[in-house]
């Protein structure tokens, strides 16, 4: 079965030109199959604030009205996407960006059911495996954009991490894929002041363990909740940890790796 790495690319990295410039040569660089996932950074909120659309967060996320959603598919699945695909090509890696509703590649629905309405928020139905897989064999690196659509002309504003999931459970029949969540710290940690304390591995029962006794940053549960339900789904291995150390977190010399067992 061929080899697929999936990586999902924090915000904090793409709100940094160098530092997205650095990683960006790293992960050309990956040899075999590969998906980049990227999310939004601060662009959108920037953009919104000149443009004097209110934004409102509540516990982190953000509420995506019909003039956010405007915002984020122009800066999301438009500056963002475009600027990454460009500089891969600078790097000598063929890529395409995608959004969800290109290729009809992820539908999605609109979220309900939630004390909070997150308004044109989208949950993940399926992926469009034909589409990536015809891709990936013509060698071409796929960068997903967090934009889905619902199949009846609405575009929908998804999370990164959960679209990063998605895509590698989808893509798990057909290669063997391993998970990488990079970002700005240097894995999972004890103390989220201090990047010495990095979790070397998590299993099921120490994240229990972990969650039990708030020794996780509450911020790092949705990315551990999703690391978990990809292994379950049939995904080889899931690492999380530093984009800058990109090459020896797919070694497995850093980071946070998930394990079932």
């Amino acid at each position: 079965m061929a080899k697929l790495i999936v990586i999902k690319i924090g915000g904090n990295i793409i709100d940094d030109e160098n530092r997205l410039a650095g990683f960006l040569q790293s992960f050309a660089a990956v040899e075999g199959h590969k998906v980049l996932v990227h999310g939004g950074g601060k662009l959108a909120t920037k953009l919104a604030a000149t443009l004097g659309v209110e934004q409102q967060m509540v516990d982190g996320r953000r509420i995506t009205d019909a003039e956010t959603l405007k915002i984020v598919t122009m800066v999301y699945a438009g500056y963002i996407n475009k600027n990454i695909v460009a500089q891969l090509q600078l790097a000598g890696c063929n890529a395409i960006g995608l959004s969800g509703a290109d290729g009809n590649a992820i539908l999605a629905h609109k979220r309900t059911g939630q004390q909070v309405d997150y308004g044109f928020v989208g949950d993940v139905d399926s992926v469009n495996t034909t589409l990536f897989s015809n891709l990936l064999s013509q060698n071409i690196t796929i960068v997903a954009a967090p934009i889905t659509h619902n199949g009846q002309g609405q575009l929908l504003n998804t999370n990164a991490d959960t679209i990063a999931q998605e895509i590698a459970r989808a893509l798990s029949n057909a290669y063997e894929v391993t998970l990488v969540y990079s970002f700005e710290k240097p894995g999972v940690l004890l103390d989220a002041e201090d990047d010495t304390t990095v979790i070397k591995t998590i299993n099921p029962a120490e994240y229990e363990r972990l969650k039990a006794e708030k020794l996780i940053f509450a911020g790092m549960i949705p990315k551990l909740d999703n690391a978990f339900s990809a292994l379950r789904s049939g995904v080889r291995k899931v690492i999380i940890g530093k984009a800058e150390q990109l090459p020896q977190l797919i070694s497995g010399e850093t980071g946070t790796t998930i394990q079932e067992e």
